[in-house]
C-alpha cells in the first residue's frame, strides 16, 4: 500500500473557527478556543496519523491589518502557510465576501494550490442563506472544492479528511508517525493560561498578555510548574491580580486543571505578574517568545 503525506494549512478571518476545526481534525485540543479574535498567536501543527497517511495540520492565526510588531510576526505565520502548502484550506462564515486584507485574498486567488473552502458554522445559519454562499463561492473560486460545515458540531468533517486524502501526494511521513504535534508541553502550558486569561478578561489586557514557563520540575508523585504572565502595564497587573488577589487565583485553578487533565498528572501551578514595557514591539522579546525568526 503506496503511503501519502502533506502539508495542509488552514487560512481565514479571525473568529470563523479554524482552531475549533484543527481540534476536531486531529480529535483532541491543540489550540486554544474562546470567542475573542487574535485567540491563535503561532502557527499551530497538528499530526493527524493512519496507517497509509500522514496529514500535517497548520492552524494559522486569523488575518487582520498589523498594527504592532507581534501582529506583523502573526502575519508571516499566515504567510509562511502558503509556502509550504500541499493543501489550502480557506475558511470562512456566511455573509463573508473576502478577507481583512486584500494582499492575502488575491493571492488565494492567483495560487495554483488545491483549494478547500470550508464554509463553517451552517449549524447557525438558514439552509437558503447556505446555499447563496455556496454559489457565490463557487463562481469566486471555480476550481476550489466548496463544503459547508458544522467545525464544533462535526458535520462533514470526517468527509473533509477522505477529500484530503484523496489529493495528497505520494510521500513518506514527515514527522514520527506516533507524533501529533510539534510544540512542547510548556508552550501548551503557556497557552493554557493564557486562555483563562482570555475568557475572564476583556478590552486591552488579554492582548497585553504574554506567557513564560520559567520551571518545569516532574517529581514522582507531581509536576511543579512556575509561570510568569508579562503585562505592558502596572494597571494591566492590578486588574488580572484582582480584588485580594482572586482574579490570579482564579486563572491559576483553571488552568492547573486542565495542564493536569493535559499531563495525565498532579500539578502544582505558582503564577506570577511581571510588567514587561513595550513587549509587543521590541524584537528582542518576540524571539524570546517564539515570534519571528
Amino acid at each position: 500500500m503506496k503511503h501519502k503525506s502533506g502539508f495542509v494549512n488552514i487560512i481565514g478571518n479571525p473568529n470563523v473557527g479554524k482552531s475549533t476545526l484543527m481540534n476536531a481534525l486531529i480529535g483532541q485540543k491543540l489550540s486554544i478556543i474562546t470567542n475573542k479574535a487574535q485567540t491563535t498567536r503561532h502557527r499551530i501543527i497538528g499530526i493527524l496519523n493512519e496507517d497509509d497517511f500522514q496529514i500535517v495540520f497548520s492552524d494559522t492565526p486569523g488575518i487582520i491589518k498589523p498594527v504592532y510588531k507581534l501582529q506583523e510576526n502573526m502575519m508571516n505565520f499566515v504567510h509562511s502557510a502558503f509556502q509550504d502548502a500541499d493543501i489550502l484550506i480557506y475558511m470562512i462564515e456566511v455573509g463573508e465576501k473576502g478577507l481583512k486584507d486584500e494582499d492575502l485574498y488575491q493571492r488565494i486567488k492567483k495560487s495554483d494550490l488545491p483549494l478547500m473552502i470550508l464554509l463553517n458554522k451552517i449549524d447557525l445559519t438558514e439552509q437558503e442563506l447556505v446555499l447563496e454562499a455556496v454559489s457565490f463561492w463557487e463562481k469566486e473560486f471555480p476550481k476550489a472544492k466548496i463544503v459547508p460545515i458544522s467545525a464544533l458540531n462535526g458535520f462533514n468533517v470526517k468527509e473533509i479528511i477522505s477529500m484530503i486524502v484523496e489529493q495528497l501526494p505520494e510521500s513518506p511521513a514527515y514527522y514520527d508517525k506516533d507524533a501529533i504535534t510539534d510544540k512542547s508541553e510548556r508552550f501548551f502550558i503557556e497557552e493554557i493560561i493564557r486562555e483563562k486569561i482570555l475568557k475572564h478578561y476583556k478590552k486591552e489586557v488579554p492582548y497585553s498578555v504574554e506567557i513564560e514557563v520559567e520551571e518545569f520540575f516532574e517529581e514522582e508523585e507531581i509536576i511543579r510548574i512556575r509561570a510568569v504572565i508579562y503585562v505592558l502595564r502596572e494597571s494591566q497587573k492590578g486588574i488580572l491580580i484582582g480584588h485580594k488577589g482572586l482574579g490570579l487565583k482564579r486563572i491559576g485553578t483553571e488552568a492547573r486543571k486542565d495542564i493536569e487533565q493535559m499531563l495525565d498528572k498532579k500539578v502544582f501551578l505558582a503564577t506570577t505578574i511581571k510588567v514587561k514595557k513595550n513587549w509587543r514591539d521590541d524584537d528582542r522579546q518576540l524571539k524570546k517568545f517564539g515570534y519571528g525568526s
